[in-house]
């Protein structure tokens, strides 16, 4: 097994990006193993993955086991899930932060985050200034490597309908049609999950990524993973 095949650490796992990434990350030939950290199970069998069902706010039980090379963040809720402004916050930032840190004074060089377009500390809006303060907390601590991915609005699978998601893509996709708001159209979380692999590859160093350049992204990764599984079909059908 090569040397510079990485180990990922994923939080958010079981969301709608989260979900799509370790799918990817499990069929990438750069990753030997993807560890899942969560408080549900993935409920997956995958020789490469590896899960721990943890208590987010009770670090002293887990934080010796986050290790390996890049972290991968994408946990997320809404205010209505949540229940209250207090515990959206503690999901959204606390969790996030504390890992993040927890993940940079252990070794982990590389991290890479699902944030928001429209993320801004001094937002009025509240969703949009928590992702704004995680951001500006992020770049400070002391990967070698920061990735922070702004989608626009993410669309895939979801196991509960959100009402005012499906009205919202569906005004987007018609002003997108008659040519409106092109670089902030929908995307989907396939899309984001491959263009924050992807971006590893592509920036050296801290990198904030719009959602138009995560298209972009996603395109190259989808491309190269193609081209590896059509190398490798023809090498077999070479030794046959």
């Amino acid at each position: 097994m090569s040397n510079t095949m990485k180990t990922a650490n994923v939080i958010g796992g079981t969301g709608l990006v989260g979900a799509q990434l370790v799918d990817l990350l499990l069929k990438d030939r750069e990753f030997e193993k993807v560890v899942v950290f969560g408080r549900n199970s993935l409920n997956i069998t995958n020789p490469k993955l590896k899960e721990h069902l943890i208590d987010f706010s009770a670090p002293e039980r887990w934080e010796q086991l986050v290790n390996g090379d890049v972290l991968f963040s994408c946990m997320g809720t809404t205010l209505a899930k949540a229940g209250s402004k207090q515990r959206q916050y503690e999901i959204d930032y606390i969790y996030q932060y504390r890992f993040a840190d927890i993940a940079s004074r252990n070794g982990v060089s590389e991290y890479v985050l699902v944030s928001s377009s429209g993320a801004n500390p001094k937002s009025s809006f509240f969703y949009m200034r928590i992702k704004g303060e995680l951001e500006d907390a992020i770049i400070k601590l002391p990967f070698k490597k920061i990735i922070i991915a702004r989608p626009s609005q993410l669309y895939g699978e979801r196991k509960e309908k959100r009402l005012s998601e499906t009205v919202g893509l569906s005004i987007m996709r018609t002003l997108n049609i008659i040519g409106l708001y092109r670089k902030h159209r929908p995307i989907h979380a396939q899309k984001v999950a491959a263009a924050m692999i992807e971006s590893l590859k592509y920036y050296e160093n801290t990198a904030i990524v719009s959602s138009y350049r995560l298209f972009g992204l996603a395109k190259f990764y989808n491309r190269g993973q193609e081209l590896y599984h059509k190398n490798n079909d023809f090498k077999e059908l070479q030794t046959d």
